[in-house]
C-alpha cells in the first residue's frame, strides 16, 4: 500500500485541528469538574456589599498534598453554611512528617467553576509559600467572602487546596 506525501502532510494538519477543537470541550469539562476554578483575592476593606441573609450556600473544604510533599493537610471544618456578602474564616492544619525543613505552595480550585469568580479571599495561606520545620504543625486561616451576585442556582461550592512541594532537588 502506497502512502502519498499529501496524505502524510494531512496527518499533522488534522492533529492540529483536533487539538484546536478540544479547547471548548476543555472549558466545558473544567466548568463541570471545577478544574482551573481559580478564586479571587480582595482586600478586607473592599467587602462593602450588604449580607444577603435570605439565602445560604454550603461551602465544602477539601485538602490534598502532592505525593512529593511529606505533609498531612486537612481542613478543621469540613463544611459550613454561609450567607453571600459576609466574610467567614475557616482553618486548615498542616503537619510535616519529615525531620527536615520543607517548603510547599497551596493551589486552590473551586467547583463549580462558575462560582470561582464570586469566591474571593481576603487572607489565605495560599498567597505565599509555606515553610515547615521538621515535624512542625501549624494552623492556617482562610478568610473569604462569596459575592452577593452569585447565581441563585448555586447552592453548594467546594473549595479544594492541593499543596505542592517547592523544595529544589
Amino acid at each position: 500500500m502506497k502512502t502519498s506525501p499529501l496524505k502524510l502532510a494531512l496527518i499533522p494538519v488534522l492533529m492540529f485541528g483536533f487539538g484546536f477543537a478540544m479547547v471548548p470541550l476543555y472549558d466545558v469539562i473544567c466548568d463541570i469538574t471545577g478544574l482551573n476554578g481559580k478564586t479571587g483575592r480582595i482586600q478586607a476593606a473592599e467587602v462593602t456589599d450588604p449580607v444577603d441573609r435570605s439565602r445560604t450556600i454550603e461551602v465544602r473544604f477539601l485538602a490534598n498534598t502532592n505525593s512529593g510533599l511529606p505533609w498531612d493537610f486537612e481542613p478543621l471544618v469540613k463544611k459550613m453554611e454561609i450567607h453571600p456578602g459576609q466574610v467567614y474564616e475557616a482553618m486548615y492544619r498542616v503537619r510535616s512528617t519529615s525531620k527536615d525543613k520543607t517548603l510547599g505552595q497551596a493551589i486552590p480550585s473551586v467547583s463549580p467553576g462558575t462560582a470561582a469568580e464570586h469566591f474571593n479571599k481576603t487572607e489565605c495561606f495560599c498567597f505565599t509559600q509555606q515553610a515547615l520545620e521538621g515535624y512542625e504543625t501549624r494552623d492556617m486561616p482562610l478568610r473569604f467572602v462569596v459575592g452577593r451576585d452569585i447565581s441563585d442556582k448555586i447552592e453548594q461550592i467546594t473549595l479544594s487546596y492541593t499543596f505542592f512541594s517547592q523544595d529544589q532537588g
